[in-house]
């Protein structure tokens, strides 16, 4: 199941762009987030596929979502100028940042590689 941030879920469980100058991932496991808005289609092909993968990787990972309109701040911060845009941030290093409707065996590659989360 993905979770939607705010603002404040972000800066508690990801990262704290207003205290801390270099990167820090707040988090335990891997996690993804995609960066999305209602009115956009590819956004909408994004959704049901980072669902299932929040799903078959349970345990594993975590899949969070950020809604441009409503998060603006959050967008800017991270130089968000086309969506969905999806950020893979690994528990140790530095996040990467993927843009498009990227199929699902791109985001599992990713997952993997990026990550080192292997499958289930």
């Amino acid at each position: 199941m993905t979770e939607n941030l705010s603002k404040e879920t972000f800066l508690e469980k990801v990262f704290n762009y207003e205290k801390e100058k270099e990167w820090k991932y707040n988090g335990e496991l891997p996690a993804i987030i995609d960066f999305w808005a209602p009115w956009c289609g590819p956004c909408r092909m994004v959704g049901p596929v980072l669902e299932k993968i929040s799903d078959e990787y349970a345990g594993k990972l975590i899949v969070y979502k950020v809604n441009t309109d409503e998060e603006q701040e959050l967008a800017a911060a991270f130089g968000i100028q086309s969506i969905p845009s999806i950020l893979f941030i690994p528990v140790n290093g530095q996040p990467q940042m993927a843009v498009g409707a990227l199929p699902k065996s791109t985001i599992e590659s990713a997952i993997k590689d990026v990550l080192g989360v292997e499958a289930a």
